[in-house]
């Protein structure tokens, strides 16, 4: 098997990863953020709603061009299922209905809701999956890496937009959801930091996902405060974790950015970025300060600057068909 998980499959779409989902997560993160800064700093409203629509359609078309992969080339599709790093990919698809239900609930709940009991039933159920796989399969600590948040602790963003339905039940799922994710937060957080300090680093085209260590703490906050609906000293440590992390990832990924071409694995650091955003957004809401208004404001602007340099990136290289090598 390929050490990337990707079969010699000869289908046309067989090179594309499920990993590039996370486009999706990152402008719908980025959409909910420019929402929430409309509305307290009186920015401009349409902002949102146009990286809302864009995150919609991409969705729509990741959706169709995987569909064609899984039809095309189903052995490339199973080797990516199988490979122990990007098995846990296959979450952004769910996470991605999560965040775009939260999205869509302006304009049509009826939406909202389907999207969101499609995306917490999937995502509930693949973390189950994947629990399962890891307490009855031998795993290697070298696989250990950011990566692995993304099944269980990607349960965190089902009260993003699960409180704010009115269905029977969904406030009840969102805490179940929170519980579960904040509860593997912390020994995976601790497996991956033990992986990272005592092996090899890792390989080059992986580094951007490290900044999913941010986005870890950073939606545990935002679904702390979904479900319990105030900043109180636990909801302010989940913020604190995160802006530490940040601040120790984001120089460490600019120095990797300026020796590393630019490749389709780094739109791995996009949704991080809007979830801290986010966060920051939420915390100068409910605590209101200059200093937490100005970094919430810096750290929306400094998101918005990389997720829209990456969407140029990958555009220009889808019209010089250089997709395909973009990916691989």
């Amino acid at each position: 098997m390929p050490s990337d998980g990707r079969s010699d499959d000869k289908g046309r779409l067989a090179y594309l990863p499920v990993s590039l989902f996370g486009s999706v997560m990152g402008l719908s993160g980025l959409a909910l953020a420019w929402r929430l800064a409309a509305a307290e700093f009186r920015l401009p409203g349409w902002v949102g709603e146009v990286f809302g629509l864009i995150a919609a359609c991409i969705f729509v078309s990741m959706t169709l061009c995987y569909g064609i992969k899984c039809v095309e080339s189903p052995a490339a599709v199973r080797a990516e299922f199988a490979h122990p790093v990007a098995v846990n990919f296959f979450g952004t698809p769910i996470i991605s209905l999560l965040l775009l239900a939260a999205v869509a609930a302006p304009y049509s709940i009826a939406l909202a809701e389907a999207l969101w009991v499609a995306g917490a039933v999937s995502m509930l159920g693949f973390a189950w999956l994947i629990v399962g796989r890891w307490m009855s399969v031998r795993q290697q600590l070298v696989h250990g890496t950011p990566a692995w948040m993304i099944p269980v602790v990607g349960t965190l963003n089902i009260a993003i937009a699960g409180v704010t339905l009115d269905l029977p039940g969904a406030q009840a799922v969102s805490a179940f959801g929170m519980a579960v994710g904040l509860f593997f937060a912390v020994p995976l957080f601790t497996l991956i930091l033990s992986r990272l300090i005592f092996k090899e680093p890792m390989p080059q085209p992986q580094q951007p996902s490290l900044l999913i260590l941010v986005a870890t703490f950073a939606v545990a906050f935002s679904s702390y405060l979904s479900v319990a609906g105030r900043v109180d000293h636990f909801a302010s440590s989940l913020f604190y974790l995160a802006v530490f992390m940040f601040t120790v990832l984001v120089p460490r990924l600019l120095w990797l950015r300026s020796g590393m071409p630019f490749h389709a694995s780094w739109w791995a650091v996009s949704f991080p970025l809007a979830a801290m955003a986010n966060a920051a957004l939420k915390f100068s809401i409910h605590q209101p300060s200059w200093p937490a208004q100005a970094f919430a404001l810096a750290v929306l602007a400094f998101a918005t600057l990389v997720i829209i340099s990456m969407s140029a990136r990958t555009i220009a290289g889808i019209s010089r068909g250089e997709l395909r090598s973009l990916t691989l």
